[in-house]
């Protein structure tokens, strides 16, 4: 999952990109805000028209101030990205205390500071709501499972470690007896290790 500075459309396109989404939603929410407003403030049996005529006269013109903030947000973005050729949250934080304050540059000095310190303040917000969301994200996201590798094969134990037998063979009575014990043994009191057959020998055929 990208971050929030990675998803975003490279410069210069994110300009135009921002231009439009900031009036799309300056737009969406000017038209809902001003049609209330407008069914509020009409007489009844003129509700609908007077909602409607003001969403004719107030939506552009809250689109284009919405479009004119995020195009200067998007400028002084990619400014940053160009003079720190790098990009993360701090850019985004100076380009909004950067737009706050030229779009109060009018007012004065002392209002331009204020707008320009609102705008930081907001866009760290917002870009630290984003970095949370993301770790959210990342963390409810499955874990691979890793397998262990196999333990290796243990040595086989020979005769001597297994216990002794002290009765009858587990499968003796099923089968006809167990392995039969040397003579001068007490029963399995002591444990005998078999010793092993050797191969016949091959017979040879060579003529002296």
């Amino acid at each position: 999952m990208g971050t929030p500075e990675t998803s975003r459309e490279p410069c210069p396109d994110r300009i135009l990109d921002d231009i439009g989404g900031a009036f799309g939603m300056g737009a969406v929410g000017g038209s809902a805000f001003h049609f209330l407003k407008g069914l509020y403030n009409s007489p009844k049996g003129h509700r609908l028209h007077g909602g409607a005529q003001a969403v004719r006269l107030n939506a552009p013109r809250v689109g284009g101030g919405f479009a004119v903030w995020g195009g200067l947000f998007s400028v002084f973005d990619c400014t940053m990205v160009y003079v720190r050729q790098k990009e993360d949250p701090l850019n985004s934080i100076f380009a909004g205390a950067a737009t706050g304050g030229f779009l109060s540059m009018r007012q004065g000095f002392a209002a331009s500071a204020r707008s320009a310190a609102f705008g930081g303040a907001i866009l760290a917000l917002i870009e630290g709501a984003g970095i949370m969301l993301n770790k959210f994200l990342i963390a409810q996201q499955p874990m691979p499972v890793i397998m262990d590798d196999p333990s290796p094969p243990q040595a086989r134990p020979t005769a001597a470690e297994f216990p002794s037998d002290s009765g009858k063979p587990w499968l003796g009575g099923l089968f006809g007896g167990g392995r039969k014990e040397e003579p001068g043994t007490n029963g399995g009191s002591e444990t005998k290790i078999l010793e092993s057959f050797d191969a016949p020998p091959v017979p040879n055929f060579e003529y002296k």
